[in-house]
């Protein structure tokens, strides 16, 4: 068999293919859904990706023949390692063929290279924020990826563990049926007792005007970044990625789908994100806007809602949890999905030992039908 040969990724070509050999690999597949070219694009431009300005990166192409055999970004994420304490190096868009000896190279291209940082660790897939598609599928082959999550063949699972991986964390996915009539009676209790008692009430967003001169992008990542302060591996968004994060997503979303809860005083104190489903539009574009992909997106988000919402993420503002925000949020958004004609909703990727965010979907007709894993691996120095 021909040799293989890692090598970084220089030129804009190679960063054309690394980008591209994720379509050639998943071509044809019904339940992967595609990146979207820009997007993989932007993660990896200092001028878009404010990750950059104190994470390093190096990202690397394996060919063979002069074909791309599989890819592998590095990164060195200096705040995280000092929020938990650690010397990890991360590894995140690793896609390869059927190959272990291609996965070895491609993780050892990542490793000598962190070395050079003084690492002692090696964990992925995960990318430089929890924005960033991560976690590697254990479970779930047979089931339909969403926008924000990985999706990869068994084998490469198999990879991690003849490489001598272990697992570190793993997440969990729902997905849960949207009631029918009215709202669980537990929500509409619960979000009554949560107005009287706490003064807390549901804030809708009317316009990306209001957004602009509430400052509510900032609220709602304000509030994010506290919720979330003590999950595996998560560390605080700067002002500057929440303002990239918020201009790019914000204006794309529909708002009636998005639910704000404030106290007596008008202050967010939990937020609630969500989105059509939108993987058989972004499979009819191959992960292209252009020359048609924007159509087929545009009209998933706009015009033809399909039968599924993406839930990307419920946060609530530490000294109110366990106080009826979450019961707010549920009570106002389960009517506007039934009125939209939604079935279904598919939650983000949730880690295993969050008992809080597990007690939450309790009153719901609700399935674990994806569990996608963090690995881990001892970085050995020669003597």
């Amino acid at each position: 068999m021909s040799e293989i040969k890692v090598r970084e990724v220089t030129s804009s070509r190679d960063m054309d293919r690394f980008i591209k050999f994720n379509y050639k690999l998943y071509k044809g597949n019904e339940y992967a859904c595609p990146e979207l070219y820009s997007e993989v694009k932007a993660n990896f431009d200092p001028k878009k990706n404010a990750a950059l300005d104190f994470c390093s990166c190096k990202l690397f192409i394996a060919e063979r023949d002069g074909e791309v055999v599989g890819r592998i970004a590095g990164i060195i994420h200096p705040q995280s390692n000092e929020t938990w304490h650690k010397k990890a190096a991360r590894f995140g868009w690793i896609d390869m063929v059927d190959d272990v000896e291609v996965t070895r190279l491609l993780i050892n291209a990542v490793e000598e290279w962190a070395k050079g940082f003084g690492m002692e660790t090696l964990e992925g897939p995960v990318g430089f924020t929890d924005n960033d598609r991560e976690g590697m599928l254990v479970e779930g082959y047979d089931q339909l990826s969403n926008l924000a999550t990985i999706y990869n063949y068994p084998y490469y699972v198999d990879h991690m563990e003849k490489l001598g991986f272990e697992k570190e964390h793993d997440w969990l996915e729902r997905h849960i049926k949207i009631p029918k009539g009215e709202v669980p009676e537990k929500f509409r209790r619960v979000a009554e007792i949560a107005q009287k008692r706490s003064g807390l009430r549901v804030k809708k967003i009317k316009s990306m005007k209001q957004v602009r001169e509430e400052n509510l992008g900032k609220k709602m990542f304000d509030i994010i970044n506290e919720a979330y302060a003590d999950l595996f591996n998560y560390t605080k968004l700067t002002d500057k990625q929440i303002e990239q994060t918020v201009n790019k997503y914000l204006p794309l979303i529909d708002l009636r789908m998005q639910c704000l809860v404030v106290n007596d005083k008008d202050e967010v104190v939990a937020v609630g994100l969500s989105m059509p489903s939108i993987v058989r539009a972004v499979q009819k574009s191959g992960g292209m806007m252009f020359p048609f992909g924007w159509f087929h997106m545009l009209k998933a988000l706009k015009t033809k809602c399909e039968k599924g919402v993406e839930l990307l993420l419920i946060a609530v503002k530490p000294e109110y949890q366990g106080r009826g925000a979450n019961a707010l949020l549920f009570n106002d958004l389960i009517p506007i999905y039934q009125k939209m004609g939604f079935e279904w909703a598919e939650t983000n990727p949730e880690m295993e030992t969050n008992n809080k965010v597990m007690m939450q979907w309790e009153y719901f007709d609700v399935k674990t039908h994806k569990r996608r894993r963090c690995w881990k691996r001892e970085i050995k120095y020669s003597e």
